[in-house]
């Protein structure tokens, strides 16, 4: 059970991560980098479903296509891929975790990728600031 785990937030992080340098290194724009690897994951999974266990198989290509929402953000966004491996992980753990939740909601992949990627945009702007602080009252 631990490596189902394991293989989820592994996907997650490659799937954020992949996008992320499709879209921002690549320039292939946030729609065709999200959308091709997906496809390949999808198309991957539908003619060799044997290669894992039922579940996985088809899980990966959900998860997959849910982090590749998180790597469409922009570099302007989340500057450093450290930002996007931690939203790609935040995207993961929800998933695993959502129980009944986003049942019959739509949009609970993108939905789910704009909570990470919110997530880590905080987790981001307290590391550099090294924790709260309360600001100064201009005068």
């Amino acid at each position: 059970m631990i490596s189902f785990y394991f293989i989820i937030i592994f996907t997650g992080i490659a799937g954020s991560l992949i996008t992320y340098y499709l879209n921002n290194h690549l320039k292939w724009g946030a729609v065709l980098a999200s959308a091709f690897p997906s496809l390949l994951v999808g198309l991957f999974f539908y003619f060799f479903p044997f290669l894992v266990e039922e579940n996985l198989t088809q899980q990966i290509p959900v998860v997959f296509i849910g982090a590749s929402f998180v790597g469409m953000v922009s570099k302007k966004v989340l500057h450093h891929p450290i930002y996007v491996i931690l939203a790609g992980l935040i995207f993961s753990i929800i998933y695993l975790n959502k129980a009944q939740f986003f049942n019959h909601f739509g949009g609970a992949l993108g939905t789910t990728a704009c909570i990470a990627v919110v997530a880590a945009i905080g987790l981001a702007t307290v590391i550099q600031q090294k924790g709260f602080r309360k600001k100064k009252k201009e005068k």
